[in-house]
């Protein structure tokens, strides 16, 4: 038997993916553009759509303000996008609603002074504007850690065996919104999650006029052929003598959104009413302020690798983590009932249709604006049940941990200092929070339970966060466990070069602001 050569069964690794048509500064046909920037935008419907419609009833709001807070968080979405995809990064990132702000949230909604609110929407309106005070303050930090360059100064600290574990923990730790979530409907859920890996992977050759067309557009596909399936089920009668749960996961009628939403409505900020300010809720809420800022970095990461861009520099991460601070800014003006961040399940999107033009999200904002304002069309997308997009996220979630477990080929796995910092932080990434989640579900309170509620929401909310923890474990270790000679071992040959806007040349053709604004604010 010939003697196997050694490129013959290793990789040499690959600072870009392979197969991507189109990169982040190279521009689809405006036809497929803005086909790709609906799909965009119906996969932020999800999560859009989800956190209101759990947080706006806990609040004492009806149907209506539940459709108002979607609309607002929507309107505020493409905003955020814009200016993120314009201004901060400059990847093709959606800035959505984030889970990371629910518990400081649930906090603000079960304060005595607002829970005794006999009317309902009475509390309703004073809860929004506790909250809307709290992400007004908060914002500041995420303001100020990017505008001074803070966190591209601790960015430093990071390296590609210490962020690995912290981008995939950005898709393991979700696995809670995927299956789990199908099985509430697993005759919609199951068909979708089947025909998407179908179509977007062993089709995905199939062309028309040189345009593969179930690979691009197979999301689009998938939906409308599960909605319309789910459609017939619920006009069938499927579901008429189904539980309540199994009601409001499978049927297409049970949202209440098209009969609630106006024709047309336009967002505007203080809508609710001027903000009210507390020292404690805020202070809560800068955890969930300082989650974001990890998970959004960790996205960042990921969007670059799929955008086929380098890694972002630190001037550049920081520019966009001062964006995104205003981003959470505009949430407390506008008031959408959540802080923001970047939207996992479409920087997944961004490998399964592999094309990461920076124009497709633009135009994905520029729907989410349009739609947000046109409230009955927006509402019948917004109806499409949530257990169809969890079948998506099956995928998608799975592909961004992927794209995080792929930094570790610039790094060496024989090494048992790497083995270690890499399987003791996905596992604590995974194991902490889970005990976090599973605490408070038998409690109805977190771990942390003290008579300061501030110091509760900061130890509940940044440990129930994969990434977080992730982040918190690898980089400490990565950085104080046999440091000396390990730099080759934990991959800064490749890293250390991307540190610094001029490392690379190819960093000013991608990061580079718009309107050679660049004059006026050099990147060092």
């Amino acid at each position: 038997m010939a003697e196997v050569k050694p490129e013959e069964i290793s990789h040499p690794p690959m600072e870009q993916l392979q197969g991507f048509e189109y990169c982040i500064d190279s521009n689809p046909p405006w036809g497929e553009a803005i086909i790709l920037g609906f799909q965009h935008y119906i996969l932020a419907l999800g999560t859009a759509v989800m956190i209101p419609s759990v947080l706006v009833p806990m609040m004492g709001g009806n149907d209506g303000d539940r459709v108002r807070v979607v609309q607002t968080l929507l309107f505020v979405t493409g905003i955020n996008t814009l200016l993120q995809s314009l201004f901060g990064t400059r990847l093709p990132t959606v800035i959505g609603g984030s889970y990371a702000f629910v518990i400081p949230i649930m906090a603000i909604i079960q304060d005595s002074s607002l829970a005794g609110i006999p009317d309902g929407h009475e509390r309703f309106l004073e809860t929004m504007k506790a909250i809307q005070g709290a992400l007004i303050v908060s914002s500041s930090i995420q303001i100020i850690l990017g505008y001074s360059q803070l966190w591209g100064i601790f960015s430093r600290f990071f390296s590609p065996v210490g962020m690995a574990p912290v981008v995939a923990l950005l898709g393991f730790g979700l696995f809670e919104r995927g299956f789990p979530v199908v099985g509430r409907c697993v005759e919609v859920g199951l068909p979708m999650l089947i025909l998407f890996v179908v179509l977007s992977q062993y089709l995905k050759n199939i062309q028309i006029k040189d345009i593969p067309i179930l690979e691009r557009f197979s999301l689009f596909i998938c939906i409308a052929l599960v909605w319309a399936y789910a459609q017939i089920l619920t006009s069938a009668g499927a579901y008429k003598n189904s539980t309540e749960v199994t009601q409001i996961n499978c049927r297409t009628d049970r949202a209440n959104l098209i009969s609630s939403a106006p024709w047309i409505k336009i967002p505007y900020p203080l809508q609710w009413g001027a903000p009210t300010f507390n020292a404690g809720q805020s202070f809560g809420m800068v955890s969930a302020v300082l989650v974001s800022l990890i998970e959004s970095t960790a996205s960042y990461k990921a969007a670059a690798r799929l955008a086929s861009a380098t890694p972002p520099p630190a001037h550049i991460l920081s520019r966009g983590i001062g964006w995104q601070g205003i981003g959470i800014l505009l949430d407390g003006l506008f008031g959408t009932g959540t802080g923001s961040t970047v939207s996992v399940e479409n920087v997944g999107l961004l490998g399964s249709t592999r094309i990461g033009s920076r124009r497709v999200i633009q135009i994905s904002a520029g729907f989410m604006i349009f739609f947000s304002m046109l409230g009955k069309f927006g509402a019948l997308f917004a109806s499409i049940p949530f257990t169809i997009f969890a079948a998506v996220y099956c995928v998608l979630f799975g592909l961004v941990a992927a794209v995080g477990l792929s930094f570790l080929q610039f790094t060496n796995m024989n090494s048992m200092r790497n083995l270690f910092i890499v399987g003791v932080s996905i596992f604590l990434g995974l194991s902490v929070p889970e005990y976090f989640f599973r605490y408070t579900m038998a409690a109805q309170h977190g771990p942390a339970h003290t008579k300061a509620g501030w110091f509760n929401d900061y130890i509940n909310t940044i440990f129930s966060s994969p990434p977080t923890v992730g982040l918190i474990v690898a980089v400490f270790l990565d950085n104080t466990l046999d440091m000396k000679d390990a730099g080759k071992d934990r991959g800064m040959p490749w890293w250390a070069r991307f540190r610094s806007f001029k490392g690379d040349s190819r960093n000013e053709e991608f990061y580079s602001l718009p309107f050679n604004l660049n004059r006026f604010f050099p990147p060092s």
